[in-house]
């Protein structure tokens, strides 16, 4: 007989129960169960039984239930006198026979058990393609083994006060006492609460004996005793031991079992999409989202604050809007973080009129949005060109007496700019600056466009200079601006000594700086100069080249555009469309 992996030894006595025992002798013997047999003991106590020894169970909450043990040739003893009807007595779990009264001094090896080996065989399906488990047991080995567990007669009948009791000893992390008891009531026939089998669970898993807890959750299913919360126990489990992709080849086995069908609630798929979403593995998520629709079940706040909060971080706005709508469309009221997720989405997507949206449910409900959601609606509208209610938005943060931050205001001179209000981003960044507020590159840059489209080259210069002194980096895209707006301006030589400032100072100049330059140049018939950029440049660039001659095509230099245009195909460069047109035209004329 094996329960669990251990083996359990068998004793016989002569009607035990047909004469009062004291409470020592009970507590001596620890007799678990009686069972009416045909051995026959009259002449003798102790008999070898050659084949399956057949018994018949008859408990009075059960019936009768016929159990059939293979005991091929092992010995028996009898307990008492001579009685014509012996009972069959499970003692204790040990690895030997057990003999009372020191009448005999046998034993029986107990059969050997390897710790990495599966007991349960292909039974054991939903972990079949799981890693050796025996390597991720936290130093523990088999539970059983290692404890040495005994199971003991059970005077008390009732499946609910033992179902306590088992709830009692595993929220005190009684780890052996609750495994006892648990086979004992197994092997009594009798039928434990789901709650106290999850209770066990839990027990097993809180101390490491994850193998074990495979071991009785495997039995549960056995008996169509487990339930959704012993399923997301165990997702849960063989996610932290061994990863995501685990814990989805255990959902696939019981979905094929038809397991996920019948069993499976909210609850269960919550457990999974919150692994794949710690995970970031958004496209199981999006499976397990639509699986759980198919089995008609309605997802919770927690299963679309997760799927809305996830989608956002792998960058699938798409998803997490589609996510926010079912959420609100189901009636169920998001939190904070899922808004705040949703706006972030609705940024991205420029879904202006969702996230205005949220953020006016946000007020109605009585939450306060913070900082980052105003600057993802700003954001927001400023890409749609919404600038006046972008400013209203701004407002609203004034008037929550939180101030602006870098975010906001770069969101607003944003806005202003891609409306073309060139002199207002200008004027709101005189305003920042007149609060003392610590600018950085980015709302420098936006100002800096704004007199590049104005022709403002000595305001871009002065705030170049405001630059250098505050001891800020300035980058190549900062002097470009500057250059660009003395190239509107028509003053290449203030752009070449911006130029030479930028080398200065060893910052590296890259291809829309020499174009700049070479246009400037080039509108001011500036040509030894623009040549001398072109020829700095290593290696030649053909849009640099095409830049020139064009200018010069244009400036009535053809004699120079023809020189130049020979060089560069000297230098293997191909010129486009339009210097090739030139050329064409510039050569007809010479003939």
């Amino acid at each position: 007989m094996e329960v669990l992996g251990t083996s359990c030894s068998l004793c016989v006595a002569s009607n035990v129960f047909h004469r009062r025992r004291s409470r020592s002798e009970r507590q001596k013997n620890n007799l678990i169960d009686c069972f009416p047999n045909t051995l026959n003991f009259t002449e003798q106590k102790i008999r070898s039984v050659g084949d399956d020894f057949e018994v018949a169970s008859t408990v009075p909450q059960s019936g009768t239930r016929c159990e059939v043990w293979p005991l091929h040739g092992r010995r028996l003893a009898a307990r008492g006198g001579k009685r014509n009807n012996p009972l069959v007595v499970f003692s204790s779990v040990q690895p030997a026979l057990v003999c009372e009264e020191n009448e005999l001094d046998c034993s029986i090896r107990a059969a050997e058990i390897d710790p990495n080996m599966n007991h349960y065989g292909e039974r054991f399906m939903p972990f079949s393609d799981l890693p050796n488990m025996g390597s991720h047991e936290m130093g523990a080995k088999s539970l059983i083994q290692e404890l040495n567990l005994k199971v003991h007669f059970l005077e008390e009948r009732d499946e609910g006060i033992l179902s306590r009791s088992i709830l009692s000893l595993s929220r005190s992390n009684k780890v052996r006492s609750a495994l006892e008891l648990f086979l004992s009531v197994e092997l009594s026939g009798l039928r434990l609460s789901p709650h106290a089998c999850n209770s066990l669970l839990s027990c097993l898993l809180r101390n490491g004996y994850l193998k074990s807890a495979m071991k009785i959750f495997e039995k549960m299913k056995e008996k169509d005793m487990a339930s959704s919360h012993a399923y997301s126990l165990m997702l849960k489990a063989v996610a932290s031991a061994w990863g995501c992709d685990s814990a989805i080849n255990l959902f696939l086995e019981l979905e094929r079992e038809g397991i996920a069908q019948r069993s499976f609630d909210p609850i269960v798929y919550n457990t999974l999409i919150s692994v794949c979403g710690r995970a970031n593995n958004w496209v199981q998520m999006e499976r397990l989202w639509r699986k759980l629709k198919e089995h008609g079940h309605m997802g919770t706040k927690v299963t679309y604050s997760v799927l809305v909060c996830t989608f956002v971080r792998c960058g699938q706005y798409e998803l997490a809007l589609d996510a926010y709508h079912e959420m609100v469309e189901n009636k169920i009221k998001p939190g904070e973080d899922t808004m705040r997720a949703a706006m972030g989405a609705c940024s991205k997507e420029g879904k202006w009129t969702v996230a205005l949206d949220i953020v006016r449910h946000m007020l109605e409900i009585g939450l306060k949005p913070n900082l980052i959601a105003y600057n993802a609606l700003i954001n927001c509208l400023g890409k749609a060109g919404e600038v006046e209610l972008a400013f209203k938005v701004y407002e609203l943060i004034k008037s929550s007496s939180v101030d602006g931050d870098t975010y906001t205001w770069k969101a607003l001179l944003n806005a202003l700019y891609k409306r073309a209000r060139y002199a207002d981003a200008l004027q709101l960044f005189e305003s920042i600056r007149g609060k003392k507020f610590d600018l950085n590159n980015h709302l420098y840059n936006v100002a800096l466009m704004s007199c590049q489209k104005l022709r403002l080259w000595d305001r871009a210069l002065q705030l170049l200079w405001e630059m250098e002194e505050s001891g800020m980096v300035i980058s190549t895209v900062s002097y470009n601006h500057v250059i660009g707006s003395c190239e509107a301006a028509r003053k290449p030589k203030i752009a070449l000594q911006v130029y030479k400032r930028m080398v200065h100072v060893k910052c590296e100049p890259d291809t829309f700086t020499y174009l700049s330059l070479i246009r400037a140049c080039a509108w001011q018939s500036m040509w030894y100069e623009a040549e001398e950029i072109l020829h700095s440049v290593k290696p030649p660039n053909a849009s640099l080249y095409n830049t020139l001659i064009q200018g010069m095509c244009l400036r009535q230099q053809s004699r120079l555009a023809i020189k130049l245009y020979k060089r560069m195909l000297d230098c293997g460069l191909k010129p486009d469309g339009k210097t090739r047109a030139f050329m064409l035209q510039q050569l007809s004329k010479d003939h």
